[in-house]
């Protein structure tokens, strides 16, 4: 019997319940000859199965197949607990807005007429974050070989409902899914955001959102830009005054701000129960006047800087020729990778205008040993290119020359990889247009058309496309002060990076993204979210207000 209070099939203290083997009663009939009469009756479902962001790899509709969401549905899982943790993410995402308990069960083989099943399957066509949705009259199933793969699909079934799914009380909707069978893979492996914690300092609850909207659009990589002149963001043990001295201070004399290591695990294990791995960057030699406050040492002659709260770069750099300045960055970096279980570690390595040539090069060499012996592999922005190569060695590319670099392009010939992420086109702090109240301009303006309009794969001449792990949208916080900013300059322009990371280029059309993704203003709107309403989208004009209702005890308690 199941535990008193808990809907049968839901997930208990001890893992899911079963669902009762009994036949169906009359009144459980009853409803279904009901919900089947007024779906013959029902208009089409608004949304069509080729409206989703990214744009999916294959879609096949069916008109005849639409599905309603019943209040006494079942989300069954394969009998796997990675399995079971995406659906109950997925039941978590749809309860709000339907009032519908949504329990959650698991089954050796899954298959659940009129409910939600995802299954594992060993399809190696689907690769390891690839999935398929199906969507008949009788149910919804989305298989995958891997529970990353089921989590895209879960997002994917999101955006197929009506807009109204966002809304954090239950509301009265029809919840139709468009009929068809959705395959799907990504383009790219790596795909991802930054967000620039150092500049401003943004509290954990804020990067959890940025989290979730990386999510929404199948991104799967965080970047978080945790160090600069302005702040030091994360603790370490090994050298406590980082952030006790080293945190307080932020961009224009704003409020300064660290995470504790408890704090810090808390957004990588958030992000990891939602596919996304968090990138942590210490930015080395350059960046570091913050550490310099802290521990003058490490400055070249040994005096401690004043606090910096303004904007500009390149002035600062921790001493090259000192054995202690490698003792520190060992043990910096060594603490902040016991905490990142991803692979990635970053280095930062831009504008360190003070040092130059040979000195810059060994220093970075011996910085890539130090991330290699702690097992992690190197990231670092392109400026990293002259060093020498280190296995899986990763350079961020964010120029704005049209691509047109021969000193990546060796780096490259070398076994350098490439992460994508022209400043001119992928870079949120930019302005949209010159009236845009927040923002930069230095490397242009970036309309959504601008930030959709370029290929991650031939961008950087004279590197293949195999050398390209994929793309990322920086976001530099000097002007950015809060979460409403943050997402004001993410959206609409993050879901026009995520397509360029996610989908074949084959589907890449400006016309026909720009009204798909019109429809997720009324999806932001109703989740209280932030956003330009960039003129070159057509935004619905009246965006409907779903109506608010209280659940019955039929949508809590199903016979």
């Amino acid at each position: 019997m199941p535990s008193p209070g808990l809907t049968p099939g839901a997930t208990g203290p001890t893992g899911p319940v079963p669902l009762p083997s009994h036949e169906p009663d009359a009144a459980a009939l009853a409803r279904a000859a009901e919900r089947s009469a007024g779906d013959l009756l029902a208009p089409p479902t608004p949304i069509r199965l080729s409206d989703v962001v990214p744009a999916p790899r294959q879609v096949e509709p069916a008109s005849t197949d639409d599905w309603l969401l019943p209040p006494d549905a079942v989300i069954v899982a394969s009998a796997d607990p990675a399995a079971l943790t995406v659906a109950t993410h997925l039941a978590d995402l749809l309860r709000p807005a339907t009032g519908y308990p949504l329990p959650v069960t698991d089954s050796p083989r899954p298959t659940q007429d009129g409910g939600i099943t995802l299954t594992l399957v060993g399809d190696d066509s689907l690769g390891a974050e690839g999935y398929r949705l199906a969507v008949t009259r009788a149910g919804v199933t989305i298989t995958a070989t891997t529970a990353t793969g089921l989590f895209y699909g879960g997002q994917t079934l999101r955006q197929l409902l009506p807009p109204s799914i966002e809304s954090p009380t239950p509301v009265s909707e029809r919840w139709t899914l468009p009929g068809g069978t959705i395959t799907d893979a990504p383009r790219f492996p790596y795909r991802g955001a930054m967000l620039d914690v150092a500049r401003h300092f943004f509290t954990v609850e804020d990067v959890l959102r940025v989290v979730d909207h990386l999510a929404r659009y199948k991104l799967n990589h965080l970047h978080l830009h945790l160090t600069d002149d302005q702040g030091w963001r994360i603790a370490v043990d090994s050298r406590p005054k980082l952030t006790t001295v080293g945190a307080t201070t932020a961009v224009g004399g704003a409020p300064g701000g660290s995470y504790t290591k408890a704090d810090y695990q808390r957004i990588v294990a958030y992000a990891a129960d939602r596919h996304i791995t968090v990138v942590p960057e210490i930015d080395l030699p350059g960046h570091t006047n913050a550490a310099l406050v802290a521990y003058p040492e490490l400055a070249p002659d040994k005096v401690a800087p004043p606090p910096y709260t303004g904007t500009e770069v390149g002035f600062s750099y921790v001493d090259p020729t000192d054995e202690r300045t490698y003792d520190f960055i060992a043990d910096v970096l060594g603490e902040v990778a016991a905490l990142s279980p991803g692979r990635w570690l970053h280095i930062g390595g831009d504008e360190a205008f003070k040092v130059k040539g040979e000195v810059y090069t060994g220093f970075v060499e011996r910085v890539q040993r130090i991330v290699a012996g702690l097992g992690k592999t190197v990231v670092g922005w392109h400026q990293l290119a002259p060093a020498g190569h280190v296995d899986g060695r990763v350079l961020q590319w964010w120029g704005t020359n049209g691509g047109d670099d021969p000193t990546t392009t060796e780096a490259v010939r070398r076994g350098a990889r490439l992460i994508v992420s022209p400043g001119n086109h992928a870079y949120l702090d930019m302005k949209y247009a010159p009236d845009t109240p927040i923002g930069h301009d230095w490397a242009g303006l970036i309309d959504v058309r601008r930030a959709y309009d370029w290929d991650p794969a031939t961008h950087v001449a004279g590197v293949p496309a195999t050398a390209v792990l994929g793309v990322e949208a920086p976001l530099w916080t000097e002007s950015v002060t809060s979460l409403a900013e943050i997402e004001f300059m993410l959206l609409p322009r993050l879901p026009a990076i995520a397509e360029l990371g996610w989908s074949p280029r084959a589907t890449h059309d400006w016309d026909d993204f720009r009204e798909r993704l019109a429809g997720h203003g009324p999806r932001w709107t109703t989740a209280g979210v932030t956003f330009h309403r960039a003129p070159e989208i057509p935004w619905p004009s009246a965006p409907t207000v779903p109506t608010q209702r209280t659940p019955t005890r039929e949508d809590v308690n199903p016979t």
